[in-house]
């Protein structure tokens, strides 16, 4: 039996417990100011400047197995891309993109007529970005910055990222600094492919919130 985390990490906070670059200036908000539990790590990562679901537990071989990629977690995004793209710019991120190391898989993409999420804070500057689009996307690779270089690469430089949902879990519920948690029964051995809901639990087993720390 292990515990997952699911944690709504807010914009401009690091996907750690530290931050190690502070030195003499001013600390960057941190998991820290959201969620005090011991022993707990992130699988895998969440930009400082994007938000979104963030996953962490307390054990090794369950985060091994959310970010490695020989399990090809998908996730999803609600991304806010500058100005309106159109049906081929779709198209190519279905198909997939040449970037700058390597072709991308294809993905799964679709416009939003909303976002149906919280605004951000701060906000974008509408009288800089005039004209936005919101799309859902989702993607089954883990490169650095991936969605923010595909977006760009088909003409529409990503403003927002928020993540929504890694494999079956979902940012559902939480608002930004708020997290739940979750028990996860008999999970799979490393070597075996998962059934559909295996790793979840039937319950949640409790909620946070924090306000957490505003980075600048």
């Amino acid at each position: 039996m292990s515990t997952l985390y699911l944690l709504h990490k807010p914009y401009r906070m690091l996907s750690q417990f530290t931050d190690r670059s502070a030195g003499a200036g001013e600390r960057r908000a941190t998991l820290a100011d959201v969620i005090q539990v011991p022993g707990i790590y992130p699988a895998g990562r969440l930009d400082h400047d994007s938000e979104g679901l963030l996953l962490l537990s307390d054990d090794g071989e369950l985060i091994h197995r959310i970010s490695h990629p020989r399990h090809k977690q998908p996730k999803t995004y609600r991304v806010q891309v500058e100005g309106v793209p159109d049906d081929d710019a779709l198209a190519a991120l279905r198909r997939g993109v040449t970037l700058g190391d390597g072709p991308t898989r294809p993905a799964r993409v679709r416009r939003l007529d909303a976002s149906g999420l919280p605004e951000r804070d701060p906000p974008l500057d509408p009288r800089r970005h005039p004209v936005t689009t919101w799309l859902e996307l989702t993607i089954s690779e883990g490169r650095n910055r991936q969605v923010r270089r595909m977006t760009a690469q088909v003409g529409h430089p990503t403003l927002r990222l928020v993540r929504i949902a890694i494999g079956p879990w979902r940012l559902d519920g939480l608002a930004p600094g708020e997290w739940r948690s979750e028990t996860l029964h008999a999970p799979a051995k490393p070597q075996d492919r998962p059934a559909k809901g295996a790793m979840r639990g039937a319950k949640p087993a409790s909620r946070g919130r924090a306000k957490p720390r505003r980075g600048r």
